[in-house]
């Protein structure tokens, strides 16, 4: 048979073809060699050594080429097992791109092999079934079933008592659902058998959006909405309160403090309001039932529940100011995004400090307030424990102090609020804080709520340069010990320990251990020997390695290697540098942060949420990050408010230290924005609270909204996304969740740890969802506002779902 010269049009293809394979294997082998020089894998420089062979045969018209390119593959695929094994997301950068890429190259044989065309048809339709079964098989391996350790206890096996000030009933009275922040409603209306009939029936608009571009890369909303009778309460990003008609949805009324733009923070966040009766008043006389709130601008504002009027009889016209005594007070520095917390008729607040501007920054005093008129009670200022409540004339409260951003939790018997506190101003740097900060930093304290004075501390990390601050609230039960209970708490963590603790005493009732952690960095004197680690239960995962990396392709997974190389990582603690980046693993997002665990106290059971990504930081000398422009917030170049939206700490100036902070939240990739560690990235997990054992476990959040420069994949595969906001858990044996940036709520059996049914909102499900009950019927209630770190739209929808009305 006569051999037939390919069309030009061919030609010019597989010239193309071996011009895309030369090129990667030059990549490889620049970047291979340069991994092999760190000490790392030699893979990518043996096989862009083979690439470069088989791209340029492949430009000559020889056949040897694209075999040469199927033998790089087969050893590919060798390789890739034996490094990771079936592990389907870590075969993904390793395997798939270069079976993708075998398709033309096979397809190109009849051009440069035509006596052979039907055995390069063969081999083409070979290869087709091949990266068909590679991509099914990392699907099915990215939605597997949850991992099931053992049974779940059974209603009542491990029943924990409910007080009456941790009893929700048929309403949400507080953020926590109590005060004792278990976030467990008793209702069981809606159940695992019926859930999948779950309809929206009612959905409002607050109206809050962002009316500039500074709000618009800060908006957060993060809210929970509380419901008291008939009544559902909301706050939105910038403080403005609504009631809502808890059946209908229909607006009531509204209260708007007139928060300004410039008292944003880094989030424009409200994550709730608290709820407060007046003892012996007349049920239906003004602010007998009232509703309190801390504002982005630093006001403590009470508003009568019934029509939203000011109470006249709290503070100044129904607000007082919280700020007071602390000092000259940029706009956005110092805000409260977070509940305040009422035991004993004290409002008990603290403050967000916007993180990493200047070590002078405001005080993190934690005050009460008398719920009826707004007086000041007292003030801890943890580094002068002697100050009367307001300092002296011309005095105040200490600047830089940890302070407590996050929402506190009461024991209402005990008169105590339990504060998750924070770090000192500047979290990176160490130098300079005094005893009693480092005594009190990422601490949960115990203040009593009568004097203001602290009854107990339980540390979770020494000398923290890592802020790794308490972000969760921290949950009270019953533990089960021998001849009954122990008042305990769940104190969960961003580094993944979860503790627990007697509540009276904050002794741990389960193990602590002191163990030695990395040393070094650019403050060695000042590193702690030891952390505390609990061997109770811990979220957090192995130790990374270079085989950790990931990507989209092998280059990206290998420039992810050689960032792994180049950093100084010794594993969990590893201290700051300056010289090189550091891996920080986990990250300061989780771990568990601000949307904590949920406790089923019938089951006895802790449902738990987190997050599983590293940080990649430097610390940055003054020199240059006074080059770069980098200034605390009110200093900015033309006075304008110009520090974003992004990822906190990237470019964080620490004014007042040697060295500002450069972080990469989630070690993202230049160019393409994915992750460096490979999925998952996010979790959920159900934790037998008597032992501390996982029951189940599962990566949490599908990839619909995640994808390379950006772009959503729309993939329904369950890749284990980041998560902001919390669970809730119902007596009908089901856990509702959103957080992840999927855009999904969910209804998740507590049993199996199975997705029972699920809806696509409208924007962001960055928040912790409610549930309640109205004439018989029951509600399940969460707030879309979208977050701007979370990179999921915003919004201002509030959705309440319930079974079809019969």
């Amino acid at each position: 048979m006569e051999n037939r010269a390919p069309p030009v049009a061919a030609l010019w293809a597989i010239r193309i073809l071996g011009a895309v394979i030369l090129l990667i294997g030059v990549v490889l082998v620049g970047g291979g060699g340069w991994l092999a020089m760190l000490g790392g894998s030699l893979y990518y420089l043996v096989a862009g050594i083979g690439l470069v062979a088989s791209g340029a045969l492949i430009i000559m018209r020889r056949t040897a080429g694209a075999w040469l390119y199927c033998l790089v593959v087969v050893l590919t695929a060798v390789w890739a097992f034996w490094e990771v094994g079936t592990n389907g997301w870590a075969l993904v950068p390793r395997v798939i791109a270069p079976l993708v890429l075998l398709l033309p190259v096979l397809a190109a044989l009849p051009a440069l092999e035509p006596r052979r065309v039907r055995a390069s048809y063969a081999w083409a339709g070979i290869a087709a079934v091949i990266v068909f079964a590679a991509i099914a098989g990392w699907g099915i391996s990215a939605s597997a079933p949850p991992i099931l350790v053992r049974a779940v206890p059974a209603p009542g096996e491990n029943t924990m008592s409910e007080p009456a000030f941790q009893q929700v009933g048929d309403d949400w009275p507080a953020y926590g659902g109590t005060y004792s922040a278990r976030r467990f409603s008793p209702l069981d209306q809606i159940n695992r058998d019926n859930v999948g009939s779950l309809q929206r029936v009612w959905l409002a608009h607050t109206g809050d959006l962002p009316q500039s571009e500074f709000a618009q890369e800060k908006y957060g909303a993060e809210n929970t909405p509380l419901k008291i009778g008939d009544s559902l309460f909301v706050c939105t990003p910038k403080n403005i309160i609504i009631s809502y008609d808890a059946a209908t949805g229909q607006e009531r009324w509204r209260y708007d403090p007139k928060v300004s733009d410039q008292n944003i923070p880094y989030t424009a966040a409200c994550r709730s309001v608290a709820y407060f009766e007046m003892p012996g008043s007349i049920p239906d006389s003004a602010c007998a039932r009232r509703i309190i709130e801390g504002t982005l601008d630093a006001r403590l504002i009470a508003v009568d529940a019934a029509t939203g009027q000011p109470c006249a009889d709290f503070g100044g016209d129904g607000q007082v100011s919280t700020s007071e005594n602390m000092g000259d007070i940029v706009p956005g520095m110092l805000s409260m995004t977070s509940a305040p917390t009422i035991v004993r008729g004290v409002v008990v607040v603290g403050h967000q400090v916007l993180d990493g501007q200047k070590r002078e920054a405001p005080s993190g005093v934690i005050k009460g307030f008398d719920a009826v008129t707004g007086e000041l009670r007292w003030a801890w200022d943890m580094t002068q424990p002697d100050l009367p409540t307001t300092p002296p004339s011309g005095a105040v409260y200490t600047r830089g102090t940890p302070n407590m951003w996050t929402t506190a939790t009461g024991d209402e018997e005990l008169g105590l609020v339990y504060l998750p506190m924070g770090n000192s101003a500047v979290d990176y740097w160490s130098g300079g804080r005094s005893e009693l900060e480092n005594r009190y930093s990422t601490s949960l304290t115990a203040i009593d709520v009568t004097t203001g004075d602290p009854a107990w501390s339980f540390q979770t990390v020494h000398k923290d340069v890592w802020d790794y601050d308490l972000g969760s609230q921290a949950t009270l039960i019953d533990f089960p010990a021998q001849g009954g209970t122990v008042p305990a708490l769940v104190l969960p963590s961003k580094q993944g320990d979860l503790y627990i603790l007697d509540r009276r005493t904050g002794q741990p009732i389960t193990g602590v251990e002191e163990r030695p952690v990395p040393q070094g960095g650019v403050e060695p004197d000042q590193r702690s020997p030891t952390q505390p680690f609990s061997t109770y239960h811990t979220l957090r995962k192995p130790e990374l390695t270079e085989a950790s990396m990931w990507g989209m392709s092998p280059i990206d997974q290998m420039i992810c290697r050689i960032q792994f190389r180049q950093a100084h990582y010794e594993g969990f603690y590893t201290p700051p540098t300056s010289d090189t980046y550091w891996i920080e693993y986990p990250g300061y997002n989780g771990g568990s942060d601000w949307g904590g665990v949920s406790v089923d106290p019938r089951r006895g059971i802790i449902i738990a949420n987190y997050n599983d990504m590293p940080n990649h930081n430097r610390l940055v000398p003054r020199e240059e990050a006074d080059k770069q422009g980098w200034v605390p917030r009110g200093e900015e170049r033309g006075g304008s408010l110009s520090d974003g939206g992004g990822a906190e700490g990237a470019g964080d100036p620490q004014a007042g230290t040697p060295y500002a902070i450069d972080v990469n939240a989630g070690w993202r990739m230049p160019f393409t924005n994915l992750l460096c560690k490979e999925p998952p990235y996010g979790g959920i997990r159900a934790i037998d609270l008597a032992t501390g054992e996982t029951l189940w476990d599962r990566p949490f959040g599908q990839a619909l909204n995640n994808g390379p420069f950006g772009i959503p994949s729309m993939l329904p595969i369950s890749i284990g996304t980041p998560n902001n906001g919390g669970s809730i858990v119902t007596a009908g044996g089901l856990i509702f969740i959103a957080a992840a940036t999927d855009g999904l709520v969910r209804a998740i059996d507590i049993e199996t740890g199975e997705t029972v049914w699920q809806d696509s909102l409208p924007a962001g499900g960055q928040a912790t969802p409610m549930t309640y009950e109205v004439e018989g019927r029951q509600y399940v209630v969460i707030m879309t506002g979208g977050h701007h770190f979370m990179e999921t739209p915003v919004g201002d929808e509030v959705i309440a779902y319930a079974l079809p009305d019969r």
